[in-house]
């Protein structure tokens, strides 16, 4: 028997693989790009995209805002005029370019005419087409020096052309972004450099002048630029920040009356578990389908305790403890007046109905309503007297507070409406209405009804 000669044994060849980072290559795909090419490509494509791209393209000025603290207390028709303030304004600007023009010219003559018309209209031009608006006043230059009254003069920029070119600068440079200032302010510098290079010699230059007063002119209006957009940032900033604690406290008031609830219901389901488990031993010899209902009642009790623990339970903080005194009442108003009057807050009290005793929760959100109603009036009307009428209706409890306006040196204290949010949310929770606002007099109204139901809606209601 032979056997099988083995197999020649696998060799492995293991090569090492090094991965080369390469930088971006040219459209043509030969050589790679130097950071100083990609910095002169993304410079081209700012240029283009900001002076070339839709130069003329149709951008009215939009309307003066009429809500600032000045114009909104003007009368409404010179309001609305107001909001046309800008457009009035730049229209100005381009008359008075326009007698610049006729002045420095030499004035009187049908092409210097020409040429401050066309002065006034570049400006105008700003109000539609702001970028096109730019490169007309450009070429208006040379056009004004052609019609210059002798032989010697400034160069490149005749009086005329300097107050058009600037103006056009500073209002395109309002109506754009800092960005496409600077690009204006080069080409301007190109352009003028340029032209001393070639008629220097005939003339006095005056293009550093000009670029000098330019670049203060546009600095203005770029500091402006940087000026609004950290404001709009911080109106943003705040208006995020306002509504970010209104919804806290909105979350706040409701884990409070998450707890007060918690705290009523828990009393009330221990004292039927307690009350179940004691009512057999107050009978003799009772039968055992009545120990067994009992049984069964108090058992339901202490799952229903439970179960309100371990939903209701989440919204306590970890270091929240159960008050220890009992929740507040109606009862308890006239403890809370005489504080009230000791903080300098005079207020009556007005009770009308038959005053009977209320569901708890019914009882401790009307004191909670009160009470916050009345620091509230502390709070924006120091020095006012203030009211307040309980009334005991059949369908349920009405409340009203109101106090009159602030009296007295104290300045009062500006608040950002998170109590009426609260006491919002403690009537929606019962199902109830509420209103509030100012009265007539300057003061201020916090009516509230909390419906109860009658002792027959509450048997026949299983729930």
């Amino acid at each position: 028997m032979t056997t099988a000669a083995p197999p020649p044994p696998t060799v492995l060849y293991v090569t090492e693989t090094t991965q080369i980072q390469t930088q971006p290559t040219s459209p043509g795909g030969d050589r790679p790009r130097s950071p100083e090419f990609q910095l002169a490509l993304d410079a081209s494509q700012g240029l283009r995209q900001d002076l070339f791209h839709d130069a003329f393209a149709y951008r009215p000025l939009p309307e003066r805002r009429v809500d600032g603290p000045v114009v909104r207390r003007l009368p409404p028709r010179l309001r609305e005029r107001a909001a046309r303030l800008p457009h009035a304004l730049v229209v100005l600007a381009g008359l008075v370019a326009f007698l610049i023009s006729l002045a420095g010219n030499g004035g009187g003559d049908l092409p210097q005419f020409l040429t401050g018309l066309l002065s006034l209209g570049a400006i105008s031009l700003t109000l539609l087409r702001p970028v096109g608006a730019f490169w007309v006043s450009l070429a208006l230059t040379p056009l004004c020096a052609l019609f210059e009254a002798g032989g010697g003069g400034d160069w490149p920029w005749r009086p005329g052309a300097f107050a058009t070119h600037l103006i056009v600068l500073t209002v395109v440079a309002m109506r754009t972004r800092p960005r496409t200032a600077a690009w204006m302010w080069a080409l301007t510098a190109a352009y003028g450099l340029f032209v001393e290079l070639l008629f220097g010699g005939y003339y006095y230059a005056n293009t550093m002048p000009f670029l000098f007063v330019s670049a203060l002119a546009l600095l203005v209006v770029t500091v402006w630029h940087v000026r609004r957009e950290a404001a709009q940032e911080v109106t943003a900033q705040q208006t995020v920040t306002a509504h970010e604690r209104s919804r806290r406290t909105l979350l706040e008031e409701r884990t409070t009356i998450a707890r007060e609830l918690h705290d009523v219901v828990a009393h009330h389901m221990s004292v039927v578990a307690i009350q179940a488990e004691a009512a057999p031993y107050r009978v003799e010899n009772p039968p055992p389908e009545l120990e067994q209902a009992f049984k069964v009642i108090r058992e339901n009790a202490v799952v229903a305790l439970s179960e309100l623990r371990r939903v209701l339970g989440v919204v306590r903080a970890e270091d929240y403890a159960a008050p220890d005194a009992p929740q507040p009442r109606l009862a308890d108003l006239d403890r809370l007046l005489e504080n009230v009057r000791d903080a300098g807050l005079r207020v009556d009290r007005t009770v009308t109905g038959a005053v009977r005793e209320l569901p708890q929760g019914v009882e401790l959100s009307a004191y909670r309503i009160v009470q916050e109603a009345l620091s509230n009036s502390l709070r924006h009307a120091p020095g006012a007297a203030a009211t307040v009428e309980v009334s005991y209706v059949l369908g349920g409890l009405g409340l009203r507070i109101v106090n009159g306006p602030a009296t007295g040196l104290v300045k009062p204290s500006p608040g950002a409406g998170h109590g009426i949010t609260g006491m919002r949310e403690r009537v929606s929770m019962l199902d109830g209405e509420m209103t509030a606002g100012a009265t007539d007099d300057g003061g201020y109204e916090v009516a509230v009804f909390l419906p109860v139901p009658t002792a027959a809606a509450a048997t026949e209601d299983p729930a």
